[in-house]
């Protein structure tokens, strides 16, 4: 009993040690350029993304100018920020709900510890997406359930870290369910990636690896090998004990994408390549997109990756 008592209050000081580090990063980047502008949306290729993101860009800058007191302005309009689609959030950086569009009855909850079904800390991955360079509109995911129903589903969530005139940090953000697979999600991921290796080292292996990281979601996974095809991380296994010959897989048309890659990685440090799979429901072809950076681990250069969708044709 004594021992868990100790293990329980370690695990509070350092879930509050985290805090503090986080709101040191906010209040030491306050002077920098807000995130929130200006609006790029050129990364994206579904209106879907492009829709959901400016809803929560327009919210963030109702905060960003009217403060705390736009929040009984929201909660005046839940129908104007709940759509079919998407539905408004809001959060304190110590994971405290102020606003909930979707679901109300979440609103003065302490959601800090959150974890979905996969196990997946979803408000401690949004805290540390809004203050990642790689990821300018904080997109996170995981699974959660629509309001009413019953399954959860797999859902996307773009979010902003918002400063208030009276000096507060908040947490503007909003979701898709069942998303599109955007091309940004792999580049965010193995960006995210490459810098946790180039700080961390061999100590951030695991934590790439981990299915529960905000580096793998869904179909996602990042994998990691050297140049001659020894595989680090493993896209299809929990670990890489049973090595598979990675330069040599092939596409349905017989290209080697990942062959191809690494070709391309010879005088840069970046790749993309496109091919061809079948679709799991249907069995036809289907167009997928290999992303790939080079980088280096313990003196040895090595290549960080993931796979995803590529817009089908309607």
């Amino acid at each position: 009993m004594t021992e868990n008592r100790t293990c329980f209050k370690n695990a509070k000081h350092l879930s509050f040690l985290y805090r503090c580090l986080f709101f040191l990063t906010v209040s030491l980047c306050s002077g920098c350029s807000d995130r929130t502008a200006p609006l790029d949306l050129s990364m994206y290729q579904y209106r879907d993304t492009r829709n959901l993101v400016t809803f929560v860009y327009n919210a963030a800058e109702i905060i960003r100018r009217d403060g705390m007191k736009s929040i009984p302005y929201f909660r005046s309009n839940y129908n104007r920020y709940r759509t079919p689609d998407f539905y408004l959030y809001i959060y304190d950086i110590d994971g405290r709900n102020l606003y909930h569009a979707g679901m109300p009855w979440l609103e003065g909850k302490d959601l800090y510890n959150l974890t979905d079904i996969s196990g997946k800390q979803v408000i401690q991955f949004i805290l540390k997406a809004t203050t990642d360079p790689e990821n300018p509109h904080g997109w996170v995911h995981y699974f959660w359930w629509e309001p009413g129903k019953f399954y959860p589903v797999p859902k996307s969530s773009c979010n902003f870290l918002v400063k208030t005139p009276e000096g507060r940090s908040l947490l503007v953000g909003g979701g898709m369910d069942y998303p599109h697979e955007e091309k940004e999600f792999i580049r965010i991921a193995v960006n995210g990636a490459v810098s946790l290796v180039e700080k961390k080292g061999e100590a951030s292996i695991a934590e790439i690896a981990d299915p529960k990281s905000p580096f793998n979601y869904r179909d996602v996974r990042l994998f990691a090998f050297y140049p001659d095809g020894t595989m680090l991380i493993s896209p299809i296994l929990n670990n890489s004990s049973v090595q598979i010959k990675i330069l040599e897989c092939a596409d349905e048309t017989g290209n080697r994408p990942f062959a191809d890659a690494v070709r391309k990685l010879a005088n840069r440090d970046r790749a993309w390549v496109v091919f061809m799979a079948k679709n799991r429901y249907q069995r036809e072809l289907v167009k997928k997109c290999l992303y790939l950076r080079k980088t280096s681990l313990s003196g040895k250069e090595l290549y960080i990756g993931a796979i995803t969708d590529l817009p089908q044709p309607p």
